[in-house]
């Protein structure tokens, strides 16, 4: 069964880091896309990031642009997301999700349970 587990969520600073990881299991890891996407109270899925299965490109929603980075490590089955320069909008429910796409369709099939990220002072 396909599974994904977010950890790596907790408190930081306005101006600090954090790394979001993901272990993903149950599928062939290395030939799907992986995205990141978020979720504030309140408020509408975000997305968030997304990179190949190899890696070999990325792509950010403008938001966290020049701020984030999305790796993976298709050896060991984990998403990456690194966080730098958080700000309180970046307060969230952080949820790695299996990305597809078919000409310009997409969707994301499998979801984990999600780390919580909150940037406070």
């Amino acid at each position: 069964q396909v599974q994904l587990v977010e950890s790596g969520g907790g408190l930081a600073q306005p101006g600090g880091s954090l790394r979001l990881s993901c272990a993903a299991s149950g599928f062939s890891f290395s030939t799907y896309a992986m995205s990141w996407a978020r979720q504030a109270p309140g408020k509408g899925l975000e997305w968030v990031s997304t990179i190949f299965s190899d890696g070999s490109d990325t792509y950010y929603a403008d938001s966290v642009k020049g701020r984030f980075t999305i790796s993976r490590d298709n050896a060991k089955n984990t998403l990456s997301l690194q966080m730098n320069s958080l700000n309180p909008e970046d307060t969230a429910l952080y949820y790695c999700a299996r990305y597809q796409y078919q000409g310009l369709q997409e969707a994301y099939d499998y979801w984990g349970q999600g780390t919580q990220v909150t940037v406070s002072s």
